[in-house]
């Protein structure tokens, strides 16, 4: 086989560093062809002598994707800001591993047609995903009844409201399973992550919400499950690592031909499940109505987040004002068509108005 060229878009993040582990580790089978950044010069230089034969760049990043003629692009950018690569990716027919979730949120009808248009295979690297995306090649989707996404529950699962109101930021830093960057972080101790990712759910798989259903699992070893038709239930397990997910999005639609990842050992192994708390972590319930409400809602509920988010990192915010300020963004009408990417960015751009606005009337 030859070497797939890979372009890492993220790659100073927490998705490139571990892609960058998998790639390592099968030199023979991947050729790194692009790498950007968004502000990390400095490791971004560090890469760059690693990768003397790739292009690194923290500009121009659609025509350095089109330039980079690579096979399939990893993209680990957090946020909304993660959009636009994501098209230029597809549209020069390249595959797309997809760990930045906003893409589907924002625009997954957009960009799955565009996809469909020029051969692009969109492969979901997020861990609950790319275990849903494998469960249903195997199984069918049309065996399916319902996708079970799993949850670690953050690590406020069991606060009281008092206790909620209390959270700093270095508290809601540290999470129980995984290192991600701060706003995912955050996203998951407020649980607007499995909010965005019930919405990417839906349009990946293109089903309605009530077969979709999230249960907290704290152990972070079973990645989502299938239930199907006739009752059964089909579940993907692992040790909670990125770079499983990262590898098969990368030796798609092949397997690799030797594990990457530490083997899940079972001689003391618990698994724990349970049901969410929606009124304690009201984001939750939130994706869901957005996601029923139409195409462009969800683009208020991640516009809204982010810039919530974003002053709770920067101190301007409590906690629970997180969810105050997206549930007061998503009263106002967002009703209309995602018709086009300009829509959708004037969308964003007025939630994230409309939410400083809230902010500023909280503080």
């Amino acid at each position: 086989m030859m070497k797939k060229k890979v372009a890492l878009l993220g790659a100073t993040g927490s998705i490139g560093r571990a892609a960058l582990e998998v790639i390592r580790d099968a030199p023979d089978q991947f050729e790194v062809a692009l790498l950007t950044a968004h502000r990390n010069i400095g490791a971004l230089k560090e890469l760059a002598v690693e990768f003397p034969y790739a292009q690194c760049t923290i500009d121009n990043i659609a025509s350095a994707i089109k330039n980079s003629d690579a096979d399939i692009a990893i993209n680990g950018i957090a946020g909304a800001g993660g959009l636009e690569p994501s098209f230029a990716v597809v549209e020069a027919g390249m595959d797309l591993a997809l760990a930045n979730k906003e893409t589907m949120v924002m625009a997954g009808a957009l960009i799955q047609r565009k996809a469909a248009q020029t051969g692009s295979h969109i492969i979901p690297v997020d861990s609950e995903h790319s275990a849903l995306f494998h469960l249903l090649l195997a199984h069918g989707a049309g065996a399916v009844e319902e996708l079970l996404l799993t949850a670690s529950g953050g690590p406020f699962l069991n606060h009281t409201e008092e206790q909620l109101a209390r959270v700093t930021v270095e508290e809601a830093l540290v999470h129980p399973t995984w290192k991600m960057g701060s706003v995912i972080t955050v996203n998951s101790a407020t649980m607007a992550n499995k909010g965005l990712e019930v919405i990417e759910a839906a349009r990946f798989f293109d089903l309605p919400l009530e077969r979709i259903k999230v249960v907290i699992h704290r152990q972070s070893t079973v990645h989502s499950m299938i239930r199907c038709k006739d009752g059964t239930v089909y579940a993907q397990l692992s040790v909670p690592t990125m770079r499983l997910p990262i590898q098969k999005s990368l030796y798609y639609p092949y397997s690799a031909p030797e594990p990457l990842i530490e083997r899940l050992n079972f001689d003391n192994l618990t698994l724990s499940f349970e049901k969410p708390d929606y009124e304690r972590f009201p984001l939750l319930a939130m994706a869901y109505q957005a996601e029923r409400e139409g195409p462009l809602y969800p683009v208020a509920y991640n516009a809204a987040n982010e810039t919530a988010v974003g002053a709770f990192l920067q101190g301007r915010l409590r906690f629970l004002d997180i969810a105050k300020i997206v549930e007061y963004v998503l009263k106002q009408d967002w009703n209309g068509a995602a018709a086009d990417r300009q829509v959708i960015w004037e969308t964003d751009a007025h939630a994230r108005y409309l939410a400083e606005q809230s902010i500023s009337f909280i503080v």
